[in-house]
């Protein structure tokens, strides 16, 4: 970890995984601090395009949801809850002034770190984290489940090592006398009554899937080359890995290391110690429940550390982060009057003329309006450089006279041709798989696509009432093609 050039504590955000999310603490937040809604504006923008559904929607509707109630829906809900449950509270955090030093993740949670300091934008991540769950269900990843037993991991090896099954796995350590197992369900039953024998108590895991473990190989080169096809970026903050058990470098190839978390371990009980022996004396879970909370305070028991949850209700139903920051601001980790602390550094830059109070005041009512237009100026400028990145590059050779053409030799083309755009391998692209809901390709892309598909076959320019949504699979697209090609059997003239 980079050294630590301040005089106070070192602080770390830790971002929970599978089962930590709150519904009613998130819907609390919610209600307080404005970087809920404006965290899940983003998100909605992502799900509604790979869904046709607002995240928003289901965990602020009318009904009050729980995780349980998510698992039992589509499972990418429970999934992108958690993730922005945590960017959730990373924004309310750094908002009122926190800085931390370092950023951690347990399982899922990794992701949202990754996010969260910089890597992939907010709606980047929904689409990683929705594909890492699609990828799962189209390998049948799903027949299995993940069980939390009380004992280390090195007895639970031994466990283990009874029924010696490939596809049985210690999936996360998480303290001395908690480690997880994932595996099929048939398997499982075995762990949990020999468990029983052994005086080793057994509870379930609110997961939709069995995570890391080696059932899920088949499933990580796919995962892999979607990663690819996103824009990442340095990283801002420093990341540290409970899975690789170390830091992420700032210019680190990512897709291959999201893709090796299928099958890999995570060791957060060794992560935290390690953060602790680096100088961390003040850990923020940042997102729902308090898991990763108090299992902080159990592995740093006997030292001096902080370990503080946000987006969970204590036992007198009241929001955990209320507290959490009325802590940290008596400690001098966050503004002290609740201000999203711009620092003086910011009024030098921007308004070196204002007094700095009358300057504190402005960026408290209207820091966030700023930062937010940055952010947009700064993505439509990204997608202005893209675009014009894409016009330098040279036209695609256009296919010969075409004649009659056979459909298979169309939807190999088109496999083809989609895979060298994504970076995809084109075993991928089966015909039926939908391009946006199974694959990640939003409907920009497709457009693009699909011009360079009439490029390649010379197509008479569409018709002005022609829509994309019946063309989202390669199927449809090659029956299009092979359509217009019977219309039109010799190439569009040019201009």
């Amino acid at each position: 970890m980079p050294e630590n050039t301040s005089t106070g504590p070192i602080t770390a955000f830790v971002f929970p995984g599978q089962g930590g999310f709150d519904g009613a603490a998130l819907r609390r937040a919610k209600e307080t601090y404005p970087q809920v809604q404006r965290v899940f504006d983003r998100l909605d923008s992502a799900t509604d395009a790979l869904f046709s559904r607002r995240i928003s929607d289901v965990l602020f509707g009318p009904e009050q949801t729980d995780l349980r109630g998510l698992l039992a829906g589509d499972s990418w809900l429970s999934q992108v809850a958690i993730y922005g449950a945590g960017l959730a509270a990373y924004e309310i955090l750094t908002d009122q002034g926190v800085r931390p030093d370092v950023l951690a993740g347990h399982s899922l949670g990794e992701i949202t770190a990754l996010v969260a300091a910089g890597a992939f934008s907010a709606e980047d991540g929904v689409r990683i984290v929705a594909q890492r769950v699609a990828v799962i269900e189209r390998h049948e990843g799903i027949d299995g489940r993940m069980v939390a037993l009380s004992a280390g991991a090195d007895r639970v090896r031994m466990l283990l090592g009874l029924l010696d099954d490939p596809l049985l796995a210690v999936a996360t350590e998480n303290h001395d006398e908690q480690t997880v197992v994932s595996g099929p369900d048939a398997v499982l039953d075995q762990v949990t009554a020999i468990a029983a024998q052994l005086n080793i108590g057994a509870i379930e895991i609110d997961a939709p899937f069995p995570f890391h473990t080696p059932a899920l190989a088949p499933a990580a080169p796919e995962f892999e080359a979607f990663v690819r096809t996103l824009d990442q970026h340095p990283l801002q903050r420093p990341v540290y890995s409970p899975i690789l058990q170390r830091h992420y470098e700032p210019d680190e190839a990512l897709a291959g290391r999201l893709a090796d978390h299928f099958v890999q371990p995570v060791r957060f009980a060794a992560a935290v110690r390690t953060l602790h022996q680096d100088g961390v004396s003040t850990f923020v879970e940042a997102g729902g429940r308090a898991a990763l909370s108090k299992l902080v305070t159990r592995l740093t028991q006997g030292s001096h550390v902080r370990s503080l949850p946000t987006l969970a209700l204590d036992d007198g139903d009241r929001l955990a982060l209320d507290a959490t920051l009325r802590e940290l601001r008596a400690a001098g980790l966050a503004d002290p009057d609740g201000m999203s602390g711009s620092g003086p550094g910011l009024a030098e830059l921007l308004a070196p003329t204002v007094d700095s109070d009358l300057f504190e005041a402005y960026w408290k009512a209207h820091g966030h309006e700023v930062r937010e237009r940055v952010r947009r100026d700064a993505e439509a400028f990204a997608e202005e450089e893209r675009e014009q990145g894409r016009e330098q590059e040279p036209a695609p050779s256009p296919a010969p006279a075409h004649g009659a053409l056979d459909r298979d030799e169309v939807l190999g083309e088109l496999r083809a041709l989609y895979a060298q755009a994504l970076e995809y391998p084109e075993e991928v692209f089966e015909g039926g798989a939908q391009l946006e809901a199974e694959l990640g390709v939003d409907s920009v892309k497709q457009v693009e696509l699909l011009s360079r598909v009439s490029q390649r076959y010379e197509l008479p320019p569409r018709e002005a009432d022609f829509r994309l949504a019946p063309y989202n699979t390669l199927d449809a697209i090659a029956d299009f093609v092979i359509a217009e090609l019977e219309r039109h059997p010799e190439p569009a003239p040019a201009g």
